[in-house]
């Protein structure tokens, strides 16, 4: 026994205890209005924080200090301070780096534990839909910021010829489309452009629906429940996948699909989480939360399905790469990426 070992291990699993603890009070913080009660930056009492947010001193002041344990926010003589720099990260929807509203897919995790449980003792199924609902709102609010800093921006740039045919007027499938984040992002770039969002969950197109009339592109863009190896519609000239590749039972039917969607010389954007090939190089604190993700959530999905190929969510480029080939692909590249993304190119 190395007790030097086995004490920098104590040290670490009790970190991770804590951090593990102090997201549920990040969620509280969120649906409770907490941070955004502090993103001016001005350094606040319990009491004034309870007031504002309607809620109780007493608990306001555990949870602070929670907070301010953790770093989350700063403390001086017994006021505390949300800096500018956690406001974008907790406070400010409208951020990059916005991820206080992802946490709730952390919650459906721990709510959903028993379903795993059984799944892992079983055949390690577990449909998307039979999750809490807390995933699917959570699932958006994830990954939403990083699709509005980054798709119009730099993704479809990133494609062979793709912007100018959205600008001059292109047909879109998005697939596995969730709530419709992505699609609506793309309707408000390119209003010449028409967009079909697909996905097999009905909450989530329903879900999809509402985000497009309340962004005002209802008549440019329709969702329909449909599974990936057979959406409706052809002539494409872009087919997208968000994030939900690696989730499909069939993968690998799921783009034969979509080359036969998509037009002559059309493009398929893939965006994938973050991987490299290798589980080794995969060991860090973003392999670390896909594995863990994907462990409780997206190859239990893709076992429910029929196939049941079980990509999850650290698949990597190479294997991806084989998916498409598979499919008729005969061109595929990395176009972009960000430290939590992979921006894959397919070309028919």
């Amino acid at each position: 026994m190395d007790d030097v070992k086995l004490h920098a291990f104590m040290d670490r699993l009790v970190g991770d205890m804590g951090g593990a603890a102090i997201m549920a009070n990040v969620i509280l913080g969120d649906e409770l209005g907490l941070y955004r009660a502090m993103a001016d930056g001005e350094p606040v009492t319990p009491e004034r924080l309870a007031e504002r947010t309607h809620c109780n001193a007493r608990l306001v002041r555990e949870w602070l200090s929670g907070q301010a344990a953790s770093g989350y926010i700063e403390h001086d003589r017994g006021r505390f301070r949300l800096p500018e720099e956690q406001a974008m990260a907790l406070a400010d929807e409208n951020s990059p780096v916005y991820v206080a509203g992802g946490a709730v897919v952390l919650a459906s995790m721990f709510l959903d534990k028993d379903k795993v449980v059984h799944a892992m003792r079983g055949d390690g199924a577990l449909s998307w839909a039979d999750h809490h609902p807390c995933l699917f709102s959570g699932t958006e609010r994830f990954f939403r910021p990083g699709y509005r800093a980054n798709l119009v921006s730099a993704w479809l740039p990133a494609l062979d010829g793709v912007v100018p045919r959205l600008e001059q007027g292109a047909k879109v499938a998005d697939v596995g489309c969730g709530h419709g984040a992505s699609t609506v992002i793309m309707a408000q770039a390119y209003p010449k452009s028409t967009f079909h969002g697909f996905d097999f969950h009905a909450g989530s197109i329903e879900q999809a629906r509402q985000r497009a009339a309340e962004a005002g592109v209802g008549s440019r863009v329709r969702f329909t429940q449909a599974a990936a190896r057979d959406f409706p519609g052809s002539d494409f000239d872009l087919v997208c996948f968000f994030d939900c590749l690696h989730d499909m039972g069939d993968p690998v039917g799921a783009a034969r699909h979509a080359h036969e969607a998509l037009k002559p010389g059309g493009t398929v954007l893939l965006v994938e989480p973050f991987a490299n090939d290798e589980l080794d190089q995969n060991l860090n604190p973003v392999g670390r939360l896909y594995y863990a993700a994907s462990t409780c959530i997206c190859t239990p999905n893709s076992l429910s399905q029929e196939v049941g190929l079980g990509l999850g969510a650290q698949a990597g480029e190479r294997r991806l790469k084989h998916v498409f080939a598979d499919a008729g692909f005969t061109r595929f590249r990395r176009a972009t990426e960000t430290p939590f993304n992979l921006v894959l190119e397919a070309r028919k």
